[in-house]
């Protein structure tokens, strides 16, 4: 199937009409965006939008053989003109399927949200899925279809990525699978910021007006298997490393923080902290970071390696001077080292999330400056093994690697 996207972005289009958002001001050019339309093998079209046949002129596609119109979400706004000689738009009730003289089969597969969704086969067998904004499939069974992976899923993975995540989850998107996000909105700066959050959940973003063959392979974009996550005191560095991980399933959350008793301001950041994740994430509680780290499974978040050293510092005395001379320094050094090793071997994908604390006041007491030096030194051995690193300064993420 060739696809042509004549649109990928949000209902209102990027830049948004009369928005001041920063966002809106910079989608100039290959980043401003159209309204989301697909038109398959110029006879199945995907959402009728505004300017819909110019879009296709430009593209150098036409309208005239599109034999079904078949609409994703409710519209808003002053109603969409259909140009003449393309039939009027509709929905197909869901679940049930809908087969065309042109021996494309079309799926529609109930969301979560207001909207339908639709499930594409060709007449040579390709497998697409196309999502509405803002939702994700309601039945992962009735999503999965056949059981085997779509050879494309476009969908609105800035706005919903636990729907790439529950997708995964029944293997309706694979290791194969080409991600195409769509529906993009003001919610993620144009550019680099949104490609290199796109590439993080195994997705990509093309401009309006590309042409793209379904079940061709691309070069689906490499999920990092390890990176660090570097910022100051809510500089927003765990919200970065969630949204990584964000669209994928059964992520394992390793909490070195403890419950600190009685603490109900600490109390208050770890609720603050749950409420944020997804329910089908599983919390350990746990400083024993290397066995995990040797053992495969689904992705680990590990908030946070300053917790962590911490509690590694209590263990060997490392507040005491003499306790730090007379073998604590060289047992803290054996104990990051270990984990550094683990953090190498590692096949599972990991996100760890780190305080970057050497740019600010010197501390004033020794302890202060000991454990200042040696998150240092963690944070510089630990990077040294990720793929990418980032530091994240007033909620950007700056990267340094990768």
């Amino acid at each position: 199937m060739e696809l042509t996207l004549l649109g990928t972005g949000a209902p209102e289009g990027l830049p948004r009409p009369d928005c001041p958002c920063a966002a809106c001001a910079t989608a100039l050019g290959p980043d401003a965006r159209a309204a989301t339309a697909a038109l398959l093998d110029g006879s199945l079209l995907l959402d009728l939008t505004p300017g819909a046949a110019f879009a296709a002129a430009r593209a150098g596609r036409s309208l005239g053989g599109v034999r079904q119109v078949l609409l994703s979400h409710p519209h808003d706004g002053p109603p969409v003109e259909v140009p003449a000689g393309v039939p009027q738009p509709g929905r197909v009730p869901d679940g049930r399927e809908l087969a065309l003289l042109t021996g494309h089969r079309v799926r529609a597969v109930a969301m979560d949200a207001p909207g339908t969704g639709y499930a594409v086969t060709g007449p040579d067998g390709q497998r697409l899925l196309y999502l509405p904004p803002g939702g994700a499939p309601a039945g992962l069974e009735e999503a999965s279809g056949a059981g085997e992976a779509y050879d494309m899923v476009l969908a609105d993975v800035v706005g919903r990525p636990d729907a790439l995540a529950r997708l995964r989850s029944v293997g309706a998107v694979g290791p194969t699978t080409d991600v195409v996000a769509v529906h993009l909105g003001h919610d993620v700066p144009p550019g680099a910021e949104l490609r290199r959050r796109l590439a993080a959940a195994g997705a990509r973003a093309v401009p309006d007006g590309t042409r793209l063959t379904v079940g061709v392979y691309e070069d689906v974009p490499d999920v990092p298997r390890r990176t660090l996550v570097l910022g100051g005191a809510r500089s927003g560095k765990s919200v970065e490393a969630e949204r990584r991980l964000a669209a994928f399933p059964d992520v394992v959350y390793v909490a070195t923080g403890g419950t600190r008793g009685g603490d109900t301001e600490w109390a208050e950041r770890v609720a603050a902290h749950r409420e944020r994740r997804p329910g089908s994430w599983r919390t350990v509680e746990t400083c024993d970071l290397v066995p995990l780290l040797k053992d495969d499974g689904p992705p680990l978040l590990i908030d946070c390696l300053s917790l962590w050293l911490t509690d590694a510092m209590d263990s060997v005395g490392a507040w005491d001077d003499a306790e730090w001379t007379d073998g604590g320094q060289r047992a803290l050094r054996e104990r990051v080292r270990e984990l550094t090793e683990a953090v190498r071997t590692a096949r599972r994908v990991v996100v760890a999330v780190s305080n970057e604390v050497g740019s600010g006041i010197v501390p004033a007491t020794v302890s202060g400056r000991r454990y200042r030096d040696e998150l240092g030194r963690l944070n510089a051995g630990f990077g040294a093994e990720c793929e990418q690193v980032v530091l994240v300064v007033a909620g950007q993420a700056v990267v340094l690697r990768g």
